[in-house]
């Protein structure tokens, strides 16, 4: 059912990459995407087939793991070899560096609509895989798990916000953004914590507000300019407001920027791989945090302090403002929605991470995983 259910997803965003037939840029976006996604179904089928042949022929989950232990395969070459190909399909899902090659040309391909859709719903379903694939089928290889996606942190927020920081698209930086986002979401997975788990869940739901909201406001800026060059949003703020306003607080809030619900997010995350003494990821965490926020700076930079006569001409040809157009209005709504969510999460951090701790205590699954990491890590509300 999980790899039906995988198939389900990937199939529906090929088609989606796809949907606009007559542009080269969507169709080439499509094809790569589906070749790199068949390939990297085929490693992640390998490794569920190997699985099933290790644990006796179980299809359940519990049933895979009880059945390795019974066979004393727990931590075998065997084993260790399906762990590798089942992550490589995970790595896929959630973009996470060295598997992150489609992910640019998609993003700039695709219609912005279906990357706002598969920036935020493919990374959480993926990162849902993950924590219910690792916990429950591998908790006797939970050290070599933790340190294969140990690496592709690593490689994740290195490669992801580095590159970033040369690009001109911006679509193309949104997804390289992506890949770093990727990686900071991994420490809350590698601590395997409450606080860990609950840091990741709390982190996803703010993550898909502010990056909604930061897509919502490049689709309606491409929609009256034709263009997502960073450079052609030069002094946007003269000519819309809201949505340099809009665009402004999604990119500080990615960047994590106090008080908005980005920097909340990885507070947490960063307090729960302190805690778990993941010491060097944290570091590289907090370093790659500063690098994000130059690229992130620059965008608003570029849209709030140009002088008039600095405007790009996609700017200066910016047609009226017109809020009541019918095909835009569920647009302009989301953006709203989205701004609101994103401006007052980071003021109710307290309450929505109570909420996901209190989920995580809540499902037995995660508990009995958090015993093979003893370390003891929760997160209060009443710490500052």
């Amino acid at each position: 059912m999980i790899f039906i259910s995988l198939e389900t997803l990937s199939i529906s965003s090929y088609l989606l990459t796809g949907y606009t037939k007559r542009d080269p840029r969507s169709n080439e976006a499509a094809l790569k995407y589906l070749l790199i996604g068949a390939s990297s179904t085929a490693v992640f089928l390998y490794g569920v087939s190997l699985l099933y042949g290790l644990s006796g022929g179980q299809t359940q989950l519990s049933a895979i793991a009880n059945g390795i232990e019974a066979a004393n395969l727990g931590q075998s070459l065997g084993v260790v070899i399906a762990l590798v190909f089942v992550i490589a399909g995970i790595g896929f899902k959630i973009s996470a560096a060295p598997f992150h090659q489609w992910t640019p040309d998609v993003y700039e391909g695709a219609p912005t609509p279906v990357i706002a859709f598969l920036s935020v719903g493919s990374k959480a379903a993926g990162f849902a895989l993950a924590i219910r694939l690792l916990t429950t089928v591998f908790p006797l290889v939970a050290d070599e798990w933790r340190f294969v996606f140990t690496a592709l942190a690593v490689l994740s927020l290195i490669l992801g916000n580095v590159v970033a920081l040369a690009q001109t698209s911006m679509k193309r930086m949104l997804a390289y953004s992506s890949i770093a986002q990727a990686g900071f979401v991994m420490i809350g997975l590698i601590a395997g914590t409450q606080a860990g788990y609950s840091s990741m869940m709390f982190y996803l739901l703010v993550y898909l507000f502010m990056n909604l909201c930061g897509f919502s406001c490049v689709i309606l800026f491409s929609l009256r300019t034709g263009t997502d060059q960073i450079t052609e949003y030069s002094g946007l703020y003269q000519k819309d407001p809201l949505l340099t306003l809009a665009l402004s607080l999604s990119l500080l809030s990615l960047g994590g920027i106090p008080p908005l619900a980005g920097f909340f997010g990885k507070i947490y995350l960063f307090w729960a791989g302190w805690q778990a003494g993941l010491y060097g990821l944290v570091l590289l965490g907090l370093v790659t945090s500063v690098v994000s926020i130059y690229y992130y700076i620059r965008v608003v930079k570029m849209m709030v302090v140009k002088e008039p006569q600095e405007m790009s001409d996609a700017v200066k040809n910016y047609p009226p403002i017109r809020w009541n157009l019918p095909g835009l209005r569920p647009l302009q709504v989301g953006l709203v929605v989205t701004l609101i969510a994103t401006s007052i999460a980071g003021i109710l951090s307290n309450p929505l991470f109570t909420l996901a701790n209190n989920s995580v205590a809540n499902t037995p699954m995660l508990q009995q995983s958090m015993l093979v990491n003893p370390q003891v890590s929760v997160i209060t509300t009443e710490q500052p």
